[in-house]
């Protein structure tokens, strides 16, 4: 062998252990994001959560998490429902369909009420510290997309945040209690708005 075919072998065998740092670089990244995204459309059957104005919240859940799971479809990403009709389903069963992956992102859609009528906005819930992130990160769309009041991000101890062993957020969309805020919500445009904004926010957080 010349001392040019040696020193050629030694750049080939430098330029494989880049190549193969490289690809593991890119493994490592890939195994950070969420391979499955599941969507789950809050209450349902029985459960028709809180009604105001006219509204259910059921439907309107089950509405936006269509919406949402069209849109990341189109973008590749795989999805999962944890329901797709007007069906009761326990919280620990939504938590356990997020659990048989093992890399997921469990996003929770429901929309708000209380007695103080004059109170409305968005805020997303996390438990994790991943989920934190990826829950400031679908806060800032929704509002960057939808003209609401920003009520931020919020540490949360309900059931599907805290038996969902990956990654998991609830986002509130509104307070259908405030009348002004439940006739945007009732609105087939607004509630798309919404749907592309906590897409758009799972996109990026991915």
């Amino acid at each position: 062998m010349t001392s040019l075919d040696m020193h050629i072998h030694t750049m080939s065998g430098k330029c494989r252990g880049l190549l193969c740092a490289f690809a593991l670089v890119l493994l490592l990244a890939t195994r950070s994001f969420a391979a499955v995204v599941v969507i789950d459309a809050g209450h349902g059957g029985s459960d028709r959560g809180t009604r105001w104005n006219g509204l259910s919240e059921k439907n309107l859940t089950l509405d936006v998490a269509k919406r949402v799971e069209t849109i990341l479809k189109r973008n590749g990403v795989t999805t999962v429902m944890t329901r797709r009709t007007d069906r009761a389903v326990a919280l620990e069963s939504r938590a356990a369909i997020a659990n048989r992956y093992r890399n997921s992102l469990f996003v929770s859609i429901h929309f708000n009420s209380t007695r103080l009528t004059a109170i409305k906005g968005i805020e997303t819930y996390y438990r994790s510290d991943r989920g934190r992130k990826v829950a400031y990160t679908i806060q800032q769309s929704l509002i960057s997309k939808v003209s609401a009041n920003n009520r931020g991000i919020k540490r949360g101890n309900y059931a599907v945040l805290k038996h969902t062993r990956g990654t998991a957020v609830l986002v509130e969309c509104g307070f259908i209690s405030n009348k002004a805020e439940a006739s945007r919500c009732g609105s087939a445009a607004h509630r798309q708005k919404l749907a592309e904004a906590i897409a758009r926010g799972i996109l990026r957080s991915r």
